[in-house]
């Protein structure tokens, strides 16, 4: 028996969602007795060092550049490595990649599927209980997975990353995808004005703008915000509709669902469809110039005043703070 967890390498760095799998499936090993195993595709020593010190026992080091993104390639070789090593529960990031494996994998191993984990599972005989955000954060239920195999999707930003000193075995493995028809993938590039790495789902800080910006021609007060903060720029739906920020930045219920650390709403009024994808932020700064604003009900700190007046020197104070730290 083992748990397994599917790893993700970035940009040349590990996931920080891939290592909150990590963490989140050691402890589910330790629960339930048995070792914690993480795969990975074109990892290099330090990365593999990384994973280990987040706490897999053992890694599974695959070098395949075909695999890269293909959600059908990477079904296929974390299913292979889930019956080589007897598998009894799989661990993903609730990401773009889970969102795509997760279900597949589910499906081909007859296994249940929990997406979108926020605590650790309790055991209960055979079954794994586990809780999870519904009604769009407004409450939280907790599921039952009963089946031989289990695959748990962590939200990401749950938990924070922990290291320790563990030095994980590395095993060179690969995976026979052969029979695997190859496809055609279409890549979007995406990015930010602000120059950031970081995806929505796994920002920790996040500085978001609605209509009260105006006109896309404001944009550049939130941008340097950000830059300020090293923060990923957000948006509300209908900055996304009026195509004055890219659709992969809108937030809400229709849009991505985030969990930061901090998350800064300029300009936007805070209707519920937006609070169900940014309630589970940790702090919520509210800046708008309607002191009626529903955000405010939300917020842990909110600023009644002029956006243009008050962003750009909330921008040269931070700018100071961080200049008298160095």
């Amino acid at each position: 028996m083992s748990v397994l967890i599917y790893t993700e390498i970035n940009k040349g760095r590990v996931k920080k969602a891939s290592l909150e799998s990590v963490n989140y499936g050691a402890k589910v090993a330790e629960l339930l007795g048995t070792e914690a195993i993480a795969i990975v595709n074109n990892a290099d020593a330090a990365q593999l060092e990384e994973i280990g010190k987040a706490g897999a026992k053992t890694i599974l080091s695959l070098k395949n550049e075909k695999i890269g993104s293909d959600s059908m390639l990477i079904s296929a070789a974390v299913e292979q490595a889930a019956k080589a090593h007897n598998a009894q529960v799989i661990i993903f990031a609730f990401d773009i990649t889970g969102k795509a494996v997760a279900p597949r994998l589910s499906a081909r191993l007859k296994a249940g599927l929990v997406a979108g984990a926020v605590d650790y599972p309790t055991v209960n005989g055979n079954a794994l209980e586990v809780k999870k955000n519904v009604f769009s954060g407004k409450a939280t239920a907790i599921y039952s997975i009963g089946s031989a195999t289990k695959i748990i999707a962590l939200l990401p930003n749950s938990f924070p990353v922990k290291s320790g000193d563990n030095q994980a075995k590395i095993i060179d493995w690969s995976a026979d995808l052969d029979a695997i028809k190859p496809r055609i993938i279409v890549k979007e590039q995406k990015s930010n004005a602000t120059g950031g790495m970081v995806p929505l789902p796994e920002a920790e800080l996040v500085v978001s703008a609605g209509r009260g910006l105006k006109g896309p021609e404001n944009w550049g007060i939130v941008e340097d915000l950000a830059t300020a903060l090293n923060a990923t720029t957000a948006c509300s739906r209908p900055v996304a509709d009026m195509h004055w920020r890219p659709h992969h930045e809108h937030v809400g219920q229709t849009g991505v669902a985030i969990r930061p650390n901090l998350y800064i709403a300029i300009g936007i009024s805070g209707a519920i469809q937006h609070l169900a994808g940014v309630n589970g932020s940790k702090t919520i700064v509210v800046i708008n110039n309607d002191k009626e604003a529903p955000f405010f009900k939300s917020a842990d700190y909110g600023i009644v005043g002029d956006a243009f007046s008050i962003v750009p020197k909330l921008t040269e104070a931070i700018k100071k703070f961080k200049a008298n730290q160095n």
